[in-house]
C-alpha cells in the first residue's frame, strides 16, 4: 500500500525502505528552484498564479511554489521559514529600483541582470580586530517579526499530517556568514594571517545564528521533522581549508550548533554543504549530522556514488546527487531520466537516500527536464527498485 509523503519520509528517516524515493524540492533555497523554471513549469502545466519568492525575498531569486506546482513534483516535504526583521524588508521596498539589497547583517546583493541578483557587498571587508568585531552593529536576533508566525504554519502541515515538515531558518552559518562580512578571498587570507580575528568572526556568527535557531525551535521544535543547516566547505575539486583547520576552527562551532539543536528538537539534522567535502563526511557523522545534501556529483570524489554508499550510506542519509551542472540545464529529458535511474539505483539501495537537486535548480534548466527529474522517481524510485 502507498505511503503517505510523511510516512514516506519518516521511513527513510528512521532508517527503513520506503514504498518510493522521497522528493525534496521546493522547500528551500538549497533544494529549490530560480524564478525562471518555475515559470517555465508553470507555462507547460497552464497554471496561472502569482509569483511568489521564500522569505518573501525577490532578490534571492528563489521561487516559493504553489501548492499545485509542488504536487505535481510530487515533493514529499513542506517547508517552514522564518523572515527577516520587518524594518529589513521595509528599507529594502523603499529604496530606489536597481540599488543593492542589504540584509540585517548589512550584506548586499547587486543586480547582474533582470530577476538576477549577485552577494557581493561584504560589510567589513578591511577588518581584522577584535575591537572591530564589537564594535560592528551586529543584528537583534531576537527580533519577534522573524518568528511570530512559524508556529502556525507548522501547527498547520502537522494537522494536515499529509507531508514531512523541514524548517529553514534562513541563516548563513558561521563560514559562510564570515564570507558574507569579509568577502571569500579577505576571509580566507585572515585565516592564515589573523587566525585569532578570523576565529572570533566565526564564534560571534556562530552565536548568533544559535540564539536565532533557539528561538525559532522554541516555536516549532516540536512539531517538525528535519532542520536544516550547513556551511559551503568544498570546491569543484577540493575542500576550501584543509580538514585539520576545519577539526580546529569550525568544527567545534558546528557540534555546538547540533548540541543545541537536539536539545530542542527531535528533528533530524540537514546538513547542506556545497562541493568535494567527502573527506570531512566521517567528521559529520561524528558531530551528528543526519542527512547530508546536496552531494555535488561534478566535484571531485562525491562523484564516486558507490564509495560514498558503501563506506557511509549505513550512518547517513545521502539527499540530493541530481547534477545541476551539466545534466539538468544541458542534458535532454531522456537523459535526466537516465541519470535519475543511476542515482537511485546506486544511493537508494536499501534506503537511506532522498532525492533533490544539487543545489537549487539554476535559471539555465528547462523545466521540462524538471519534470523529467520527478517522473523519473515515479518510474524508478519504487521499492524493491529495478536495476
Amino acid at each position: 500500500m502507498a505511503m503517505t509523503s510523511k510516512e514516506r519520509v519518516q521511513t527513510v528517516l528512521s532508517g527503513g525502505i520506503p514504498d518510493r524515493v522521497p522528493i525534496i524540492l521546493g522547500v528551500s533555497n538549497a533544494t529549490g528552484m530560480k524564478i525562471k523554471p518555475y515559470r517555465n513549469i508553470k507555462e507547460i502545466l497552464a497554471v496561472k498564479s502569482e509569483d511568489k519568492y521564500i522569505y518573501d525575498w525577490p532578490e534571492l531569486g528563489t521561487a516559493l511554489p504553489d501548492e499545485v506546482i509542488m504536487k505535481r513534483l510530487h515533493s514529499d516535504v513542506r517547508g517552514v521559514l522564518d523572515r527577516f526583521p520587518w524594518e529589513v524588508y521595509k528599507r529594502n521596498q523603499e529604496r530606489p529600483p536597481h540599488t543593492p539589497f542589504i540584509d540585517d547583517w548589512g550584506g548586499g546583493q547587486v543586480e547582474i541582470g533582470p530577476d538576477n541578483w549577485f552577494p557581493s557587498l561584504a560589510p567589513m571587508p578591511d577588518a581584522t580586530t577584535i575591537k572591530e568585531l564589537e564594535e560592528y552593529p551586529w543584528p537583534n536576533m531576537n527580533d519577534p517579526f522573524r518568528i511570530n508566525h512559524v508556529r502556525a504554519e507548522a501547527e498547520i502541515l502537522y494537522y494536515m499530517n499529509e507531508y514531512a515538515i523541514m524548517a529553514t531558518p534562513w541563516l548563513m552559518f558561521p563560514f559562510e556568514r564570515a564570507f558574507e562580512m569579509q568577502g571569500m578571498e579577505k576571509f580566507l587570507m585572515n585565516l592564515v594571517r589573523n587566525p585569532d580575528f578570523a576565529q572570533e568572526l566565526l564564534k560571534k556568527n556562530n552565536q548568533l545564528c544559535m540564539q536565532h535557531m533557539s528561538n525559532f525551535l522554541d516555536q516549532c521544535g516540536d512539531l517538525i521533522d528535519i532542520i536544516k543547516i550547513g556551511d559551503d566547505l568544498g570546491t569543484q575539486q577540493n575542500l576550501m581549508i584543509s580538514p585539520k583547520m576545519y577539526r580546529s576552527m569550525l568544527k567545534p562551532l558546528h557540534a555546538e550548533m547540533i548540541s543545541l539543536i537536539r536539545e530542542k528538537t527531535k528533528a533530524k539534522v540537514f546538513f547542506h554543504t556545497d562541493g568535494d567535502v567527502f573527506d570531512l563526511i566521517e567528521d559529520f557523522i561524528e558531530i551528528g549530522v543526519d542527512i547530508l545534501n546536496p552531494i555535488q556529483t561534478s566535484a571531485g570524489k562525491m562523484s564516486d556514488l558507490e564509495a560514498l554508499k558503501s563506506q557511509f550510506g549505513s550512518r547517513i542519509i545521502f539527499c540530493g546527487a541530481i547534477d545541476t551542472q551539466h545534466v539538468l540545464p544541458n542534458g535532454t529529458p531522456e537523459q535526466v531520466r537516465q541519470e535519475v535511474k543511476r542515482v537511485i539505483n546506486i544511493l537508494g539501495k536499501d534506503g537511506g537516500y532522498m532525492l533533490a537537486p544539487v543545489h537549487t535548480v539554476m535559471n539555465e534548466v528547462p523545466g521540462e527536464n524538471v519534470l523529467a527529474m520527478v517522473d523519473a522517481v515515479e518510474e524508478f524510485g519504487t521499492y524493491p527498485l529495478q536495476a
